[in-house]
């Protein structure tokens, strides 16, 4: 297996396993779309630019906001989402590119 081959399988079985829990699977479902899933929450900041804020996450998944925050790590280690702090609040977007990246190897790799 060529090193690229190599370094595709371990980026996607670490997708894999961030997204083998049920509420990491759909917290990815919800900010596809997060200004329909997010509506109920007023924005702090432009949901398409820097994403949903973490609380929002929380107060939607009715988790503990240290769980919220640790699945929300597991998503971002796998590369699935990226973080952008405002202030004091941490926001989270799907990260578009490496996910048509990951598509893309498991396309070719399996």
């Amino acid at each position: 297996m060529s090193d690229v081959a190599v370094w595709q399988s371990e980026e996607m079985l670490e997708a894999f396993k961030a997204l083998a829990n049920p509420v990491r699977l759909q917290i990815m479902r919800w900010l596809r779309d997060p200004d329909h899933e997010f509506a109920d929450y007023e924005p702090i900041a432009d949901r398409q630019t820097v994403g949903v804020c973490v609380s929002h996450i929380q107060a939607k998944t009715g988790l503990a906001q240290s769980t919220v925050s640790s699945y929300m790590a597991a998503l971002e280690r796998a590369g699935l989402v990226q973080s952008t702090r405002i202030g004091k609040w941490t926001h989270y977007r799907r990260d578009e590119n490496h996910l048509s990246q990951l598509s893309t190897a498991i396309n070719t790799l399996l």
